[in-house]
């Protein structure tokens, strides 16, 4: 009986959102066989929701001056004494944050929310398509070796063993007797382009790569008919550049796939987090990290909501929307008020499945605002913060692409990144595990090329770089749910990366176990 009331005592802290340190419960662990912990608890949560700084962890000497006061005996009765806060332990030094004292510098490049208008109709979808069509071909022409290149219909009267170079947009690919067949097509006709079993083995790596709805130039040889003879493809891809850096040391820490309300949430590696932002956690060199964080961007799933997948309901803690963004809303509020906080949705939120997505609903995320001040955006957009600029994408298309590109596995994330980039576009498979609106514009083309590219979904931390743009992975907060083992993912959660603004170094620190 003892220590079900034990089990249940604890339960009660947790779903208040609170933990209680391992002292602390050795402490409650005594007691409970002289007192009724869950009564004591209940206490303690009281007293500990009018404080004005609510702590994420529940101390021993909280506990133990509480215990005391209510045992005892009402002869020895005494007027209540004011309890003091819950102490953090940490560091002995003086915990001054450098970005406290400097203004945030953020800028809202581009945002579908407010701009989504869609029916559904098939001429949405008709004006979908032509608008990614007209707009990666832009792209592509403004490269010096596609210059050159001429309309499907007037590459179709050219002459037999002409070379000629056409843009079109990939709509079949199949393979046979080791050639490959493609099928593609502009605004006004439509060609078959043969890769043959004897091209060049680069040509052929290519080919296979490529994507359905991917928009490219092609160089050819001109067959009878509508037939075209590849030579090599030119993928639209981003330019090599020197990236935007701050001017000023301040980080940035990007994460997400928090999945609040999960069973396999990580709440004490997230706790850990929050407190290292606060400088109570970590050692003198992570700290020193942590006084730098000006921004922390969250790239989607906040929570884990409700029906996402197979026997998802087995698995969650929290099998209420609203309960799971006022949890979410718990945790940000106890992040310093002079960091910004952005926060993109992801498939898990609530939110309208198809991309683009807008920025949170207030109907479910009140509470997140309510907390303290949240920059709310939709999934994709771009931001720019102390003049460095960040797409930020939560990443449902690399399902898509680790399932289709030779090479890319759920496991490198930032090799699928890279095949978005140079396709300059988010999500260029149409019609398979990425649902995509017919939206007039199609903003999921990267017009701009980013100084970071910030991305989540696959919940596996990986960071690299392309062509001069930092690709960051971060990861999650969750451990290995059901559906990911049969897939055979293995998460890296509770390792975050910290990114200097100023020199676009990367630093992951790691909140998985009590020490850092």
């Amino acid at each position: 009986m003892t220590e079900d009331k034990l089990h249940r005592a604890v339960s009660f802290t947790i779903a208040s959102g609170y933990q209680l340190r391992e002292d602390a419960f050795d402490f409650l662990n005594i007691v409970s066989k002289t007192q009724d912990p869950v009564e004591l608890m209940e206490e303690i949560i009281k007293r500990t929701e009018t404080l004005e700084e609510k702590p994420l962890y529940i101390e021993r000497d909280f506990l133990e001056a509480v215990t005391k006061e209510l045992s005892l005996k009402p002869s020895q009765a005494r007027p209540p004494q004011p309890i003091p806060p819950p102490k953090h332990t940490g560091a002995k030094r003086v915990f001054r944050p450098y970005a406290k004292d400097i203004d945030p510098s953020m800028k809202v490049i581009d945002d579908p929310t407010g701009q989504i208008c869609t029916s559904g109709s098939l001429e949405e979808y008709l004006e979908y398509f032509q608008d990614r069509f007209k707009r990666i071909r832009r792209l592509l022409q403004r490269r010096m070796d596609t210059k050159d290149a001429i309309p499907i219909s007037e590459a179709l009267n050219t002459r037999v063993s002409s070379k000629v170079k056409i843009i079109g947009m990939i709509t079949q690919r199949r393979e046979a007797r080791q050639k490959i067949f493609l099928r593609i097509e502009d605004l006004e006709a439509v060609a078959t382009v043969l890769v043959p079993q004897n091209a060049d083995p680069k040509v052929i790596e290519k080919a296979r790569a490529l994507l359905l709805d991917q928009v490219v130039c092609i160089c050819t040889v001109k067959g009878r008919g509508d037939l075209f003879i590849a030579e090599d493809f030119i993928l639209p891809d981003i330019p090599e550049r020197r990236p935007n850096r701050a001017t000023i040391p301040v980080h940035a820490a990007l994460i997400s796939d928090l999945h609040v309300g999960s069973k396999m949430f990580q709440r004490d590696a997230f706790s850990r987090f929050v407190l290292w932002l606060n400088g109570k956690f970590g050692d003198n060199n992570t700290k020193r990290l942590a006084s730098h964080v000006k921004y922390v961007v969250i790239a989607g799933d906040l929570v884990d909501g409700i029906g996402i997948y197979p026997n998802q309901l087995q698995e969650l803690a929290i099998k209420d929307i609203y309960e799971q963004y006022k949890r979410v809303a718990r945790f940000l509020e106890q992040i310093p008020h002079y960091i910004e906080v952005v926060v993109i949705p992801g498939n898990h939120d609530a939110s309208r499945r198809a991309l683009p997505q807008p920025a949170l609903p207030t109907e479910y995320a009140e509470p997140l605002f309510e907390a303290r001040t949240v920059h709310s955006l939709g999934n994709p957009c771009a931001i720019s913060l102390h003049g460095v600029e960040l797409l930020l994408y939560h990443g449902r298309s690399l399902d898509d692409i680790a399932s289709s590109v030779p090479n890319v596995s759920f496991h490198t994330p930032e090799k699928a990144m890279k095949c978005l980039l140079k396709s300059r576009h988010l999500a260029p498979v149409y019609g398979e595990k990425t649902p995509i609106a017919p939206e007039s514009r199609d903003f999921m083309v990267i017009e701009r090329p980013p100084d970071i590219f910030h991305a989540g979904h696959v919940h596996v931390l990986k960071c690299s770089t392309y062509r001069g743009t930092l690709l960051v992975n971060s990861g999650a907060w969750q451990k290995q749910t059901s559906f990911q083992r049969k897939m055979g993912l293995t998460p890296t959660p509770g390792i975050i990366p910290v990114v200097n603004l100023q020199t676009l170094q990367v630093t992951p620190v790691d909140f998985t176990t009590a020490h850092t």
